[in-house]
């Protein structure tokens, strides 16, 4: 782990000549002081650092790395054990020198940094920096560098992607089966979160496990489960040096799809399917959503839901009726991966968001390249605040079925969302072991 640190250190000083100190955060309380929630280290401290380590920060110049971090207080041992001493710490991770962190103050001089998420900690940066933290300047010169360096990942980044990826698998397997005696939401998502704790990992964000898949981002569990629900997932693990893993999947609690949820499940795993076998260095990512936005417009017309040309409608936006946000994001040390830098990593230098209604919520715009991990999720939703909307029923009036749209209350929300890692010469999906074909969903759920 020493070499790989040192490589990416030595990677940043090619890009970046001017020294850089990276804050890793601390803790933050809930209700009183020592009531915690968990601690998770800023992402690019531990890009560079290697291991979570609270209350700490690196120097990095010219490949070499001072660390900055107290020895712990006696005293905390009673209640957290023995912890290792700075000078422990520093071999793990190669330091060329370590320091206590009240020595930080002498070594910042025309430092660059990136401001990290807890408030405390941003306050310290400002105050060492003697400024506000904008993405300007020698921070910009930082954020790109860093980005250029996190887009592709190394060897070891992968070994622990690729962990996380097959915990969430099982995770997901686990979900499918307690389906047969599960009784609400919530006991499914125990059983899957069950998984990804027995395997000293954590969830990679705050799981999504519905029967009302048409709230995106749905995080209440109290729905009790009806035999003719379909069960939206989207659920992922985080490795101990924060290495995330995104999947989800749809399934019928019943065990069976219906008939018009097997005719939507399979639009959606079409255009799946079609973006998985478009993928490979130099395409577009924004090709590969508007892929995405065509294979789900045809099937929709295909199934009269939709009428019209489907390149027509793609290009008036049609598809987002029911498929609003992005085909993906980028996957890495975070589940939206670099997302804190904005759009900086997510969009190729000069590219800017889109207005358009089917491209506004594109996370990614820029070219693949070998070692990038990204998701590809494309979903079908009936969103109220979408459907409902007069304007909108208006504008689309020409194209929308609404009756035949009716026979298909059954679906209110289906997404298949699998790791996809680009390679020289292709892809590796890293979730592929978790099926996405409707028949062999099913009988996991009735075995």
């Amino acid at each position: 782990m020493k070499q790989i640190l040192k490589q990416r250190r030595l990677s940043l000083a090619e890009l970046c000549q001017t020294p850089v100190i990276l804050w890793s955060g601390g803790a933050i309380s809930r209700n009183f002081p020592a009531n915690r929630y968990p601690f998770r280290a800023s992402s690019h401290f531990l890009y560079f650092a290697g291991i979570p380590l609270e209350n700490a920060a690196i120097k990095l110049d010219q490949g070499k790395l001072e660390l900055f971090i107290d020895d712990p207080d006696p005293s905390l041992t009673l209640w957290h054990g023995e912890t290792p001493l700075r000078a422990e710490i520093a071999d793990k991770i190669g330091a060329d020198a370590a320091y206590p962190l009240s020595e930080l103050a002498h070594h910042t001089k025309d430092a660059a940094t990136i401001p990290v998420q807890d408030p405390n900690t941003y306050k310290q940066q400002c105050q060492h920096l003697n400024r506000f933290l904008t993405f300007e300047g020698i921070e910009l010169d930082l954020a790109q560098a860093i980005i250029t360096l996190r887009l592709a990942h190394d060897a070891a980044a992968l070994e622990e992607l690729k962990k996380s990826a097959s915990v969430a698998v099982l995770a997901h397997l686990a979900g499918m089966k307690a389906s047969r005696n599960a009784k609400t939401e919530a006991e499914i998502r125990a059983a899957m979160e069950s998984v990804i704790i027995a395997h000293d990992m954590t969830c990679a964000y705050n799981s999504i496990v519905t029967v009302h898949g048409e709230i995106l981002h749905n995080e209440q569990y109290d729905h009790f489960l009806e035999s003719g629900d379909l069960l939206l997932a989207d659920v992922g693990a985080e490795t101990y040096l924060g290495w995330a893993s995104d999947i989800t999947r749809t399934w019928p609690i019943s065990g069976q799809f219906s008939p018009t949820q097997r005719d939507i499940y399979d639009v959606v795993l079409a255009a799946h399917d079609a973006c998985i076998a478009k993928m490979c260095p130099g395409v577009e990512y924004r090709e590969i959503h508007l892929l995405a936005a065509r294979v789900m417009a045809e099937g929709l017309v295909s199934l009269g839901i939709l009428q019209g040309d489907p390149d027509s409608l793609v290009e008036m936006d049609a598809h987002a009726l029911f498929f609003p946000h992005g085909i993906g994001h980028l996957l890495g040390l975070d589940v939206h991966d670099m997302e804190d830098l904005g759009d900086l990593a997510g969009y190729e230098n000069g590219r800017i968001r889109s207005n358009r209604f089917g491209l506004g919520y594109l996370r990614l715009d820029r070219p693949l390249r070998s070692q990038m991990l990204v998701t590809i999720e494309p979903g079908f939703y009936q969103v109220s605040a979408i459907l409902g909307n007069p304007d909108i029923r208006t504008k689309y009036r020409s194209v929308v079925n609404w009756d035949k749209l009716s026979q298909f209350e059954d679906v209110r929300g289906i997404r298949i969302e699998d790791d996809v890692l680009i390679t020289d010469n292709g892809i590796e999906v890293l979730t592929a072991a978790l099926p996405t074909q409707a028949d062999h969903i099913e009988e996991i759920i009735r075995d």
